[in-house]
């Protein structure tokens, strides 16, 4: 067979033009084609809408008067809206002023506290373990792994029982140590495998200077561990802002609730207060919502490169 027959059989097809032009509108050699990224954007708008429409809802439910929950209409302003529930919340009734900024401030109390002993105890805690070899480290941390297996259910009686014998039953502290002990296992597992990433050179270089551990851990470990720390403590923040249960059985005095245990306060004997209920679920979402735009630009680099050992 001569050269110019083989030439003429390496010709592609004319049929194979269109499946190529198909296949261009997914991929290009420099990223995804026009037709990918719309059903990306349009999956992504999808996902967003599905997301918020509760957050609507309850917003709707806000605007509502009294105690009027369901409604036939889907619009998300009702047309008798009103601001009365916000207003009452935040100003309160004549003659009666309102608890709402006491509860704010118990729930700020506690959860910084919670947040600010669990981030140092498993910050010092992650370091040994990542860093120091000693009998026991590696069945310490499966132990620590293995107490985030147990719901949190299971944990309501040895916790409550722990802390009636510490004397600590309507008291913050008591509350304190129970959000604690059951954030800092976890806190310790993100920031331990973070640790594991810092190259130990630095470490060394400063120990020949002369600087001691905690000088290394402050001056070094720190700035260079600051989007796993963001992490953490958004962590400890989140897991004790929104806790329930646990308080419910440690508080029992209305001048020490939390937010969550005076929404339970809405609801009465015969009705609930929904709009207010509602109207307080959307003021208290605030600080959340605040702390999680502040430290978003360490969300991703935290909780991905602690995931890697190298």
């Amino acid at each position: 067979m001569s050269v110019e027959g083989v030439q003429e059989k390496a010709i592609p097809v004319p049929q194979k033009r269109g499946m190529l032009s198909w296949r261009a509108l997914f991929y290009r050699p420099r990223g995804d084609g026009p037709l990918k990224r719309l059903l990306i954007h349009v999956a992504l708008w999808v996902a967003c809408l599905i997301a918020l429409y509760p957050v609507l809802r309850v917003v709707s439910i806000s605007l509502r008067p009294a105690d009027r929950l369901l409604t036939t209409s889907l619009a998300i302003i009702p047309q008798d809206a009103t601001l009365a529930n916000y207003v009452e919340l935040l100003f309160g009734r004549p003659g009666r002023p309102t608890p709402f900024y006491l509860w704010i401030w118990n729930s700020l109390l506690i959860t910084l506290t919670t947040a600010t002993i669990g981030l140092l105890l498993s910050a010092t805690a992650a370091y040994a373990f990542s860093r120091f070899r000693f009998p026991g480290r590696n069945a310490g941390m499966i132990f620590l792994l293995s107490t985030q297996m147990f719901p949190a259910a299971m944990l309501l009686l040895p916790l409550f029982l722990m802390i009636a014998r510490l004397g600590l039953i309507n008291q913050y502290l008591g509350l304190v140590i129970a959000y604690s002990v059951t954030a800092i296992p976890f806190s310790i597992w993100i920031l331990r495998g973070y640790y594991d990433t810092i190259p130990r050179d630095l470490e060394e270089a400063a120990l020949i200077d002369g600087a001691s551990w905690l000088q290394v851990l402050w001056y070094i470990i720190r700035p260079l561990s600051t989007p796993a720390l963001a992490i953490v403590f958004l962590f400890n923040f989140m897991s004790s802002w929104n806790e329930y249960i646990v308080a419910r059985i440690i508080l029992n005095k209305k001048e020490m609730y939390t937010w969550p245990l005076g929404l339970w306060t809405f609801t009465e004997q015969y009705t609930v207060l929904w709009g207010k209920f509602a109207a307080a679920s959307i003021l208290v979402a605030l600080p959340v919502t605040l702390l999680f735009l502040f430290s978003s630009r360490w969300l991703i680099s935290g909780l991905t490169l602690g995931s890697v050992k190298e």
